[in-house]
Parts: structure tokens; C-alpha cells; sequence
């Protein structure tokens, strides 16, 4: 299976400022995890979307999957009781 090109949106690097280092540190290794599996075990199709949502603990990474080009896009990363607001 070839891999996939990872592009994260610059609005993800304002996401993760506010969150600790290791938990960022969790996140980002979620994320790089999507170039060899961008469907794991565990994540959702959002409903009415074409998107699709990982747990990392208390954290939500939103992500879209283009599989003609071989591209994962990380929309948004945030913590799940805020997430879903203007996603």
C-alpha cells in the first residue's frame, strides 16, 4: 500500500498551541500515523460530512481523505467538547 501525503491546515498550529506539550507530542504521532492507515481502527465518518474524526483521549483530530491523489488533510484538532463547533 503506498503511503499518503499528510497536509495539515495552518489553522491546526493554532489548535494545538494552547494544549500541553505532551499531548501535542500524542496528537502529532496520531496524525503521521494517517500516512500509512488513513482509516484506523477507531475513526468515525462525521455524518452529512466528508470528514472523518479520531479519539486521542479527551482529543478529537478532524481529517478529510482525498484517495485519487493519495492526500489526508487535518482540518482541526481540538478537545471533544468544542470540536464539532464550526467545524
Amino acid at each position: 500500500m503506498e503511503k499518503y501525503k499528510i497536509i495539515v491546515k495552518k489553522s491546526v498550529a493554532k489548535d494545538l498551541r494552547p494544549l500541553p506539550k505532551k499531548d501535542v507530542a500524542v496528537i502529532l504521532k496520531c496524525i503521521e500515523s494517517l500516512r500509512e492507515e488513513p482509516r484506523p481502527f477507531g475513526c468515525e465518518k462525521l455524518s452529512g460530512q466528508e470528514r472523518y474524526r479520531i479519539r486521542k483521549g479527551v482529543y478529537r483530530i478532524i481529517y478529510e481523505i482525498q484517495d485519487d491523489v493519495l492526500v489526508v488533510i487535518v482540518v482541526k484538532v481540538g478537545h471533544r467538547k468544542e470540536i464539532y463547533r464550526n467545524s
